[in-house]
């Protein structure tokens, strides 16, 4: 979903987020931005902790961001690191955004040449989502 003009908007959102990440530990400061269906968008930064487990992503950051705004619907994440390579969501990424849009479009950029572009079912075949829980689900 979202048009490569879009995805552009997007893409600066994600690399201004990723100026604030807090990365001492591993040096690998992430950036994304959400677009809504709203046409709004969210953006956050990885943010470290001495406890590794306790550290936050960029995207999981972003999706907090939409979630307390009342999103409920993601058109498109673009993710940035600073290595000029696509950076793609971790596992628990991916399955915290497959709760909000299994057709949701990823955009990961390159230093040079088109982005890396995927639906997010995509990068998380045969997901355990909402559907799996039957009557247990969102807005049943």
């Amino acid at each position: 979903m979202g048009t490569p003009g879009e995805w552009e908007a997007l893409v600066q959102h994600a690399i201004r987020a990723r100026e604030n990440a807090y990365a001492p530990y591993s040096g690998f400061k992430v950036g994304a931005a959400l677009l809504g269906e709203s046409g709004a968008v969210y953006s956050g930064c990885n943010v470290e902790n001495a406890a590794y487990p306790l550290a936050l992503c960029a995207e999981r950051g972003a999706l907090a961001r939409a979630v307390a705004d009342g999103e409920r619907r993601l058109r498109a994440i673009a993710i940035v690191s600073e290595r000029g390579e696509p950076c793609a969501p971790c596992g628990a990424c991916r399955q915290a955004l497959y709760e909000f849009n299994p057709d949701m479009t990823v955009v990961m950029p390159r230093a040079s040449g088109p982005p890396l572009v995927l639906a997010l079912y995509e990068l998380l075949p045969h997901a355990f989502g909402p559907q799996n829980l039957g009557a247990a689900g969102p807005g049943r």
